[in-house]
């Protein structure tokens, strides 16, 4: 790959790198950081990775970044995560807010690959390659994601009839 092809990787692929991090951590420095990181990664492979293949190579870095934060993250509090948010009674919510906190819900590893393939729309395979995954557990983890978020939503809308 030359370093015009490494230019219009970046001019492509950034704004969508960088959603799916945000998404994907609700962090948006954090998502920021590891799109450097992600560019950085390819920078020092540019031999190695091919142009066409390139895409895949950035989202699977940024994923395999993303998890290796949390996981550190989670050894350095020594806290368990906690999975679910209690929305105030009596507060009002537009659809996406309500979406985010559902999306929120979700164990880091279902958000990230929701987001993967719902929001970034990759397909089975390319979440597979991207995340070490096999396609099995790719459509497991993808199934549990929604049915969570679909009772979340649904437990929600009873509060929240208006939306």
């Amino acid at each position: 790959m030359t370093i015009s092809d490494y230019n219009t990787l970046v001019d492509l692929h950034s704004d969508a790198l960088f959603r799916f991090l945000w998404k994907s951590s609700s962090d948006r420095e954090l998502a920021q950081d590891l799109v450097q990181e992600s560019y950085l990664r390819l920078w020092n492979n540019l031999r190695k990775v091919e142009f066409t293949k390139a895409k895949s190579y950035l989202f699977t870095v940024a994923y395999n970044c993303l998890m290796d934060h949390f996981r550190d993250k989670k050894r350095k509090s020594k806290i368990e995560v906690e999975y679910n948010t209690v929305i105030e009674p009596m507060k009002s919510y537009d659809l996406k807010e309500l979406l985010d906190h559902a999306l929120n819900t979700l164990p880091k590893i279902q958000k990230s690959i929701l987001l993967l393939r719902d929001y970034e729309g990759y397909s089975y395979k390319e979440i597979e390659e991207m995340t070490g995954l096999n396609e099995s557990q790719v459509k497991v983890y993808i199934f549990r994601a929604r049915t969570t978020m679909k009772d979340f939503l649904i437990t929600n809308n009873a509060v929240y009839p208006s939306i």
